[in-house]
Order: structure tokens, then C-alpha cells, then sequence
């Protein structure tokens, strides 16, 4: 980390010194108290279950002298190289110093969103930036209110551009994100269903989202999927910022013209500039192709060649527990364990019914946050599983609705089995498991679909 000294910090935050020297340099932030040195800052945050000024006593003893604190907690050390901040919320005062930082690299920076593929997306992204530009990335699930400074405290000189993913499940939580970052590009990947409970609709999804525009003007571009009912929108708004659109449809600025998937990935023809151009990506399901063109665009965006792009596809890799493909001895496991909702269990189930040669079993948890659409849509994904599934196992509470979302359209009721958690399903598909079977796992992730998974990769026939 770059180092920054106190009275920047100071004025940022709109804090004060309540001890210490304000010119004193940080050349670390953390949140953990487990994980400071003698240079860096402790910020203790506070959550629902917990308050991190209580472990100020332990980052004190494992070497850190610097520290914030709100102002409803006073702590003193005897100690004349220790230095005190307060303000008025340390959390708020994370983000404050993550914008001072952001400021001090003169660098692109690309925010992606979306209700489902924004991590996917990001990594396509990143895959193409980083065959010619060293970049940062947001990892894992950095993507709200604290883990998106974090990821910006990882930023370097030698970083020529960093793409940063933002979640959100209420409104105004992107707006944050954006007003710390000030992104010169935004990606949409789509708008579905994730969040509805607490976003009333998916308009008000979309209304949610676009705010990662908030501070764009005719200097910014925002990439969308026009294929998308709801973003195709904008297609019709005036905007003050640039639009660019990809999709299968032949109005958007970048779109797909034929695709082919094989076990080791998708290769597709898109028109780019009135010029067809073939790609590849080392990735199954139609959806990628998606993700693909959102990493195009970016990649035209920011001054890349078709070739360098083309170069910097054939490097992505799928995350953990992402549509990521197993092949043990036994069996063939999709392991989409990371989270669901209607858009991407249909795109797994897309990817299932590749298999024609195997028997296909679709192992499908709960989608969390739906409200009132949680029957609709997961009988939704019922429906659109009978195809696609020979057998459709779900786990949960109302991931029965989505057998009776195939039965109705015809499935047959002895091939569709519910239950309560994942040990019965782990016991009953000791029983029913035939060699070569293709088994799809996924669900939100709170129903910890990865047990499932971790037992498939074990057994033995």
C-alpha cells in the first residue's frame, strides 16, 4: 500500500486527533485485529453480532499504533508513539479513506453489477485487461460497503487499471460504491430477480442498479445487456453518458451471430465494427457468451485490439464453486454451488441438457430473498428444467415448488424427490447413483450446496 499520513486522513474523514502526530505515515489498513503491524491502521468496524472496538486491546498487543475509533468509545494507551482518530462512524470513515486512496492513482477504473454473472463477468473482464494492462480485481466476495475499499487498499503504482465488482440488496448501497470509486466504465450484466424482496420489483432492480451511473457524464460509458428486457430500456432515454450494447440481437453495438460449444469451451462469431470475428472461451453455457461480449466491449473501451482481446479470453477460468465442471472416476459434477436465483439456475440447467448421452440429475436448493415470488419463481425453474433433467432432486423449503413447476408441465412425478436438508439427499443418492451419471448442484448460498458436492467427489461406486 502507498503510504498516506494522518492529517490526510484526518481531513477525509472529517475527524480529529485525539492523540498522537499527525503527520505520522500508514502504510497499512485492516480491519482485523489479528492482522496489523507497527505502520498500519486499525479500523474496527461494527456489525450486527459484534463490535470490533472490542479487540482494539489485541491489535494494541500484536504491534499496530495507529487507530480509529467513533465517538462513542474512548480507550487510552500509555504510550507517547500511539496515535488516536476519532470519527463519527468507523465504517463510513473506511469507505472516506478508501476514496482518498482511489484518488492517488491516475488509472481506469471499471465497476460491474448485475443480478446474476457479475463475478463471472468481472473475471472475463479481468481476463482480457490483464493480457496487456497489470490490473487489479476485486476477489471472492469483496464487492460491498467494506469489501470494496479493502480491495482498493490492494492498489499499487505498477496497477494500470482495476475492476471492481458491487453487490447490493437495497437501494442506495451502489451509489456508495460508486461515489467512492468514480468509475470511467460500468457494466450491467442483467437484471433478474436477486434482491426482489427487498427491491419491491425489477424495475425497481433496475432503478437499484443504475446507479452505478450516478456520477457519469459524456466522459463515462456504461455496457449493458440490450438483450435484457429491462436494460434495452436505455436504448430509448436520453443519456448523459455514452451507451453501449451487446447481445444476440442485431441492433446492439457488439452481437453474437452463431455460436458452438464442445466440452472444452465456446466458439462464437461476433459482428465487432461491421466485422465478423471468431473468439473462444474456455467455458460452458450460452450465457458466457454474455459475459464474453461485456469483456469485449470493455476491452474495445479501453484501447485494446481485437487479437489482444481474443488473447486475454482464452485465459479465463471459471471461480470456485462457479459452473465449475468435475470429473471424478465416477460421475460428472456441475458444481454452481456459489449462489442461485431464476436466471442462473436456468443457465445451469442450460448447461445439463448438453448431455444427451448420460443420465442428467439436477440437485436444486432454495433461491433465498425472492418474497412473494418465491413460489412463482422457483416453479419457474421447474418448469424450465423438464428437458433438461431426467431426474430433479430439491432441497430446502420452497425448492418444492420447483417440482411442481415440471409436473405440470408433464414430468413425471416419481422422478422428482424433495427434502428437508442435504443429509437426506446425500443418504438417498447412495441408493439411486449409477455410474456416469451428469449431476448439477446448485442453490443459494445459504444452503451450503458444497456438502453435496464434497460427498459426489468421494464416492465410489
Amino acid at each position: 500500500m502507498k503510504a498516506i499520513n494522518i492529517s490526510e486522513i484526518i481531513d477525509n474523514t472529517k475527524g480529529k486527533l485525539i492523540q498522537g502526530n499527525k503527520e505520522a505515515l500508514i502504510k497499512s489498513i485492516s480491519i482485523n485485529s489479528k492482522s496489523v503491524d507497527e505502520e498500519g491502521l486499525f479500523i474496527p468496524l461494527i456489525g450486527e453480532k459484534f463490535d470490533a472496538h472490542d479487540f482494539v486491546n489485541d491489535a494494541y498487543k500484536n504491534g499496530c499504533k495507529t487507530f480509529l475509533k467513533d465517538k462513542n468509545h474512548d480507550f487510552n494507551f500509555n504510550s507517547e508513539d500511539i496515535n488516536i482518530i476519532e470519527v463519527e462512524d468507523t465504517t463510513k470513515a473506511l469507505g472516506d479513506i478508501a476514496r482518498l486512496y482511489k484518488e492517488k492513482f491516475l488509472i481506469n477504473y471499471v465497476a460491474v453489477t448485475g443480478s446474476t454473472g457479475k463475478t463471472t463477468t468481472k473475471d472475463m473482464i479481468y481476463s482480457v485487461l490483464s493480457s496487456e494492462y497489470n490490473t487489479l480485481k476485486t476477489e471472492g466476495n469483496f464487492n460491498n460497503h467494506i469489501g470494496l475499499p479493502l480491495t482498493i487498499f490492494k492498489l499499487k503504482d505498477e496497477h494500470q487499471c482495476a475492476i471492481l465488482e458491487m453487490g447490493m440488496s437495497s437501494f442506495g448501497e451502489i451509489e456508495y460504491l460508486s461515489n467512492i470509486v468514480n468509475h470511467k466504465i460500468a457494466v450491467i450484466s442483467n437484471i433478474g430477480l436477486s434482491h426482489i424482496e427487498n427491491l419491491g420489483s425489477q424495475e425497481g432492480i433496475l432503478k437499484a442498479k443504475l446507479e452505478i451511473t450516478k456520477n457519469f457524464t459524456k466522459d463515462n460509458t456504461l455496457i449493458i445487456n440490450a438483450d435484457d428486457e429491462h436494460l434495452k430500456t436505455l436504448k430509448n432515454k436520453e443519456l448523459n453518458y455514452k451507451l453501449k450494447t451487446f447481445g444476440f440481437e442485431k441492433d446492439n453495438d457488439l452481437y453474437c451471430v452463431e455460436y458452438k460449444m464442445n466440452e472444452t469451451g465456446i466458439d462464437f462469431e461476433c459482428i465487432v465494427h461491421n466485422q465478423k470475428e471468431e473468439f473462444f472461451i474456455p467455458a460452458r453455457g450460452k450465457h458466457n457468451i454474455y459475459n464474453a461480449m461485456a469483456a469485449i466491449l470493455t476491452g474495445i473501451e479501453l484501447g485494446l485490439n481485437i487479437n489482444q482481446i481474443k488473447k486475454g479470453l482464452l485465459n479465463f477460468r471459471n471461480g470456485k464453486m462457479r459452473l465449475d465442471i468435475l470429473k471424478t472416476d465416477t460421475f460428472e459434477i456441475i458444481n454452481d454451488a456459489y449462489n442461485a436465483s431464476p436466471d442462473s439456475m436456468k443457465a445451469a440447467l442450460d448447461i445439463l441438457g448438453e448431455y444427451k448421452q448420460n443420465r442428467k440429475i439436477s440437485i436444486l436448493g432454495d433461491m433465498l430473498e425472492m418474497g412473494e415470488y418465491a413460489e412463482s419463481g422457483h416453479e419457474l425453474v421447474g418448469e424450465y428444467a423438464v428437458g433438461n433433467s431426467d431426474l430433479i432432486i430439491t432441497v430446502g423449503k420452497d425448492s418444492k415448488h420447483i417440482g411442481n413447476g415440471a409436473m405440470k408441465k408433464g414430468f413425471d412425478q416419481k422422478n422428482t424427490i424433495h427434502f428437508n436438508s442435504n443429509e437426506q439427499v446425500i443418504d438417498y443418492l447412495k441408493n439411486i447413483l449409477e455410474k456416469d451419471d451428469v449431476v448439477l448442484i446448485k442453490g443459494s448460498r445459504g444452503m451450503r450446496m458444497e456438502e453435496i458436492v464434497n460427498f459426489l467427489n468421494d464416492y465410489k461406486i
